[in-house]
């Protein structure tokens, strides 16, 4: 009887270990709103792998990425661009091909996985103001752009931004063109 008791108590013991460390081990599934063509999370690079990738890249050159980052700014007309973070006060603009889709207006902050094509880009002065109006930025602001600006630029083919609705704000077509 003794043994019997024991071999319970050690089964009840040995039950809750294992269910325990499969507690442990699920991890819980991280929820995207799909934008653009279908694309998947995995293999994305981060946001300092991107900026070394940036700086080996010459005018004229085009590179396939897939990169995750946050979200810095979206186009508040119809999120038609939008500007990720690469780090060291550095961004990208991240456009969407064809303008065949647009993400969300509200997704400012929300980290992004982008899918596309990389290259350097000059952006001119009338082109920087035009950006910095859409963003909604001041009068002051937009005067301050003097300069153009060469930087990364991604063509998107897709866009996945975590925990962001579809249908919270923006259009994922192209009817409003």
């Amino acid at each position: 009887m003794k043994k019997f008791i024991l071999w319970i108590a050690i089964s009840v013991i040995f039950s809750n270990c294992t269910n325990n460390k499969a507690e442990v081990e699920q991890q819980p599934e991280i929820s995207y709103a799909k934008f653009g063509a279908e694309i998947t999370p995995d293999k994305a690079i981060n946001k300092a792998e991107m900026s070394e990738m940036f700086k080996s890249l010459k005018e004229g050159d085009t590179v396939s990425v897939k990169f995750k980052s946050n979200i810095i700014d979206v186009c508040q007309k119809k999120g038609c661009w939008m500007n990720l973070d690469l780090g060291n006060n550095q961004e990208t603009m991240v456009r969407f091909r064809d303008y065949g889709f647009f993400v969300p207006k509200n997704a400012a902050n929300a980290e992004a996985i982008v899918e596309g094509s990389a290259f350097l880009s000059v952006t001119s002065i009338d082109e920087l103001k035009h950006y910095a109006k859409d963003a909604g930025k001041t009068d002051e602001e937009i005067a301050s752009i003097t300069e153009p600006e060469t930087k990364l630029s991604i063509i998107a083919d897709g866009v996945l931004i975590q925990n962001i609705s579809q249908s919270t704000e923006g259009d994922n077509s192209k009817s409003e063109q």
